[in-house]
């Protein structure tokens, strides 16, 4: 790993050499791979390295090529390396924290919002629902399998999955899914849709999952269709 990062650094400089010359040749087969290699890397480069002070990057890597002995040991090369991953690692982490507390901030601001509105109801864990329509059927218990309808959004009101859109059902037993999901259809009996407004600890937590952010509560729409027999 620390090889294979140190030889892309060396490689990655082909592209800085050839970008400050416009009048660059590419009439060989070696120059046209050079600069392929050069752009390759030097795109790679732009991203992970921004803040390279060119002229030193330049020198160590002519010194590299030229097989010179640098003015730093490959030890002192490598743990360089390893140091400035280190503190982007860790200013990486602090960003993601920051934006895991936001979520968590807004997520509470519009559960607050919705346990205010006409007609939502809230359990003791937490979980807020609301009635759209009121089914005649049996209730699930955790241990069924049920068929539904459903659609999932953020708080922003972005759709991130829809049985709707696909145009088909789907079944799943209840034991199997997030907290919100396995408490909340056991409140509807079979031909109901509710919106449940689940909060991040009854849903993906602080993990988050896929387009679901860290904290992020989540509105579902769900209707009940069936609940299947155990064969």
């Amino acid at each position: 790993m620390k090889k294979t990062l140190i030889a892309a650094l060396v490689m990655s400089s082909l592209s800085v050499a050839h970008a400050a010359d416009s009048d660059i040749e590419l009439s060989s087969k070696e120059q046209r791979l050079g600069y392929s290699i050069g752009t390759m890397f030097g795109s790679r480069m732009s991203q992970d390295f921004s803040e390279l002070d060119m002229q030193t990057f330049m020198a160590g890597f002519q010194d590299a090529f030229a097989g010179k002995d640098g003015q730093m040991t490959l030890e002192e090369v490598t743990q360089t390396i390893q140091d400035y991953q280190q503190e982007q690692a860790e200013l990486a982490q602090l960003e993601q924290e920051k934006l895991n507390e936001e979520s968590k901030a807004v997520s509470a601001a519009w559960l607050k919002e919705k346990e205010a509105e006409d007609g939502v109801m809230k359990t003791e864990s937490g979980l807020l629902y609301k009635v759209i329509t009121a089914g005649k059927g049996k209730k699930p218990v955790a241990t069924d399998t049920v068929e539904v309808d459903y659609e999932g959004s953020l708080t922003d009101g972005t759709v991130f999955d829809s049985s709707y859109e696909r145009g088909e059902t789907i079944s799943f037993p209840l034991n199997g899914v997030i907290p919100g999901w396995t408490e909340g259809l056991q409140l509807m009996p079979v031909g109901s849709k509710y919106e449940l407004y689940i909060p991040s600890d009854l849903a993906y937590g602080p993990g988050g999952t896929g387009p679901i952010p860290a904290n992020a509560a989540l509105k579902f729409v769900v209707e009940l269709h069936a609940i299947e027999d155990a064969e």
